[in-house]
């Protein structure tokens, strides 16, 4: 387990990280923030951690930028979680175009904000890509989705960030059981769907049974 006691760990992205911890299910929403917590806090409850869940809904990286100092800066993170990209791609396809962030905006905005991170606090990073839940990856949103996963992986490299592969994951899960099994319109996912993006967190920060 990477985690060490007493630290802070804090995710911050949009609806897939909010799930509703703003309103309806505070603090940590319904997602896979609570269920990575639920299942780190009993594994190890000695470690004595402390979780921030600050992902809103419709974010892209531009509203990241213009919250970082407030829901990064100030808090001042053990490890940060930066899981955005999905709007950034959607809103060329579901508002024509306003609203997206073109992919080298997405690149030099992700960039300066994980730098601002190392800087600035003491955090570790942990990088998760976007996806898109479609097995097709001709598919015009899917093969987009992939450029800006690209995106995210080579800046966690150059970060020497924990990387975490949703769309890996997902594309896993779609080779047995289709899109809707796992999400209703490709990128909110049920809770089982939820379960495959802790899962992959799980892995990555050493998890064990």
């Amino acid at each position: 387990m990477l985690f060490e006691h007493g630290q802070k760990i804090l995710f911050i992205g949009d609806s897939i990280t909010d799930t509703g911890r703003r309103l309806v299910t505070p603090p940590y929403g319904t997602g896979y923030v609570s269920l990575i917590r639920a299942f780190v806090d009993a594994r190890y409850p000695e470690l004595n951690l402390r979780w921030e869940n600050r992902g809103i809904g419709g974010n892209t990286v531009r509203d990241l930028r213009d919250r970082w100092d407030e829901d990064v800066i100030r808090e001042q993170p053990d490890w940060l979680s930066v899981k955005i990209g999905i709007n950034d791609v959607w809103r060329t396809f579901d508002r024509n175009g306003e609203g997206s962030v073109p992919i080298d905006e997405y690149e030099t905005t992700l960039r300066s904000l994980l730098q601002r991170a190392t800087d600035e606090t003491p955090a570790k990073l942990i990088v998760a890509e976007p996806y898109h839940i479609e097995a097709d990856t001709t598919h015009p949103m899917r093969a987009m989705m992939d450029e800006y996963g690209l995106i995210a992986r080579k800046i966690a490299e150059e970060f020497g960030a924990i990387g975490i592969r949703t769309q890996e994951a997902f594309d896993r899960a779609l080779a047995s059981q289709p899109a809707s099994a796992w999400a209703d319109d490709q990128i909110h996912p049920g809770l089982p769907g939820h379960a495959i993006i802790a899962l992959a967190y799980l892995r990555a920060i050493g998890f064990e049974l």
